[in-house]
């Protein structure tokens, strides 16, 4: 597996390790020390921030901007230029190509003057594949070419077919190495051809059939590909489909430098149920590829709300790794940067392994804060560390830790619904100064507290002369 360049600011350590920095060094450190110290791994940091850039041409300023606030950012085919000047601006940011592992498409900008366009948003051009391999195009029982329904002029193609796997495969690969490109985001890596079409695919009997045919096909074909990606040193990321469905293909169209997933966080039973994310094995997949830290997690969610919007950064939270990326998308198709304030709450880094409570809360520690996911479909409470604020505001005065209810006027996304309250029976201007009320956390909702911000300005100091300390060690 490659690994990636993509590439955080480390977050300096807390005092504990100033304490076994310089313990290490009166308990037997060699004048040879410094020969000895290894790079250390790489840190489970908050979630970075991604850029899905695929709705529309970034002006000049989106770029600039891009630059300083995204660690990976996905553009079309047409955009050279945009990625030269990201890679200029910032060459640490990774730049992929966004490429259609199951479509050809002839809408204009795919065709034009009935010609297939230089840069397509697909590996193979439906004027090719017309002139030169219409058997290309999947068929369904009754001989007909499949159009996605909601997509025009997108048509399904026979990705199980080892001739247009290798086309396609070295199409891409070839545009990736003389573009530029850091890699590709391979999309609709899918589970089932339901979402596009009801069609039953030639050769088999029902959709349950034309569904294995289609899953079987893309495994094939991720391996080809992915295996001619790292030979050239660049990086597979295919937008995998409905992985808690199947137990282990998110691990195995992970494997050639990360996967996208399109629906993190997203809340079963029409928005009336639990976080999908963590049904079946998805999450637990998700969280080994995390802790590895050896390749990208895309991870993308769509917030109507600022319920959808903790949900979905809290959970990219319980996965925080060197390489795990969030972003919120309040648009369907894209058009915008999108940033949300809850990744400027300065969490830090995680401190521990994400845990999972008896009624179904998922929690995890920072350094400078803490997150809980209730990702059930019922209302649960759990009690949060003391001392703890809400991105965004002071202190807490007459309680130690802010509960759901003690801010009801905030808009912030940070801030739990409304109708939340307290589950403790007493008021919480009556607790004591040690006692921490829990917090009640609906459905699918989640909490982001963090350290006061003058605790946060002090951490801020004490991480400079931390990090003095550790560079005059090392010398």
């Amino acid at each position: 597996m490659p690994q990636a360049t993509l590439r955080r600011r480390r977050p300096a350590a807390r005092w504990t390790a100033v304490a076994v920095l310089l313990a290490g060094c009166l308990t037997g450190c060699a004048s040879s020390a410094a020969q000895e110290i290894s790079a250390p791994p790489p840190k489970p940091l908050a979630p970075c921030a991604w850029w899905y850039g695929i709705g529309k041409p970034p002006t000049s300023a989106e770029i600039e901007s891009a630059a300083r606030r995204y660690q990976v950012v996905v553009l079309n085919a047409d955009q050279g230029a945009a990625m030269r000047r990201l890679h200029q601006l910032n060459p640490r940011v990774q730049v992929l190509v966004y490429k259609d592992l199951s479509s050809t498409r002839n809408y204009p900008g795919a065709v034009d003057g009935g010609q297939d366009a230089v840069y397509l948003p697909s590996g193979i051009g439906y004027v090719a594949a017309q002139e030169h391999h219409p058997d290309w195009f999947a068929l369904d029982v009754n001989g007909r070419r499949i159009e996605w329904q909601g997509y025009p002029k997108h048509w399904q193609m026979t990705v199980w077919n080892p001739d247009y796997q290798q086309a396609w495969t070295d199409a891409v690969v070839t545009e990736v190495k003389r573009e530029g490109w850091d890699g590709v985001l391979a999309d609709n890596d899918f589970n089932s051809l339901s979402h596009y079409s009801q069609a039953v695919l030639a050769g088999t009997a029902n959709v349950e059939e034309t569904d294995r045919k289609l899953r079987d096909g893309l495994d094939a074909f991720l391996s080809r590909a992915g295996d001619a990606f790292t030979k050239a040193n660049k990086v597979l990321v295919p937008n995998v489909s409905e992985t808690h469905l199947v137990p282990g293909r998110w691990t195995a169209h992970s494997r050639f430098g990360g996967a996208m997933e399109e629906n993190f966080g997203f809340r079963e039973n029409g928005g009336s149920g639990g976080l999908l994310t963590f049904r079946g094995n998805e999450f637990q997949e998700l969280r080994a590829q995390a802790a590895l830290g050896e390749s990208m997690l895309l991870l993308v969610t769509r917030t109507h709300n600022a319920r959808e919007e903790r949900a979905g950064y809290a959970s990219a939270a319980l996965l925080a790794g060197p390489r795990t990326c969030w972003t919120r998308a309040t648009t369907d198709d894209y058009r915008n940067p999108e940033w949300s304030s809850l990744q400027d709450s300065g969490l830090g880094e995680a401190v521990d392994a994400a845990s999972r409570l008896s009624n179904g809360v998922w929690s995890r520690t920072f350094t400078h804060g803490w997150i809980a996911v209730n990702t059930t479909a019922s209302t649960q409470t759990v009690t949060p560390p003391p001392g703890l604020v809400l991105p965004g505001l002071p202190p807490p005065t007459s309680t130690p830790t802010p509960t759901p209810t003690s801010t009801p006027t905030s808009t912030s996304p940070s801030t739990p619904t409304s109708t939340s309250t307290p589950a403790s029976t007493s008021s919480s201007t009556s607790a004591s100064p040690t006692t921490v009320p829990p917090l009640t956390l609906e459905a699918a909702d989640a909490a982001i507290l963090v350290d006061p911000p003058q605790v946060m300005a002090r951490a801020w100091r004490i991480s400079r002369d931390e990090f003095r300390i550790g560079r005059l060690w090392a010398r």
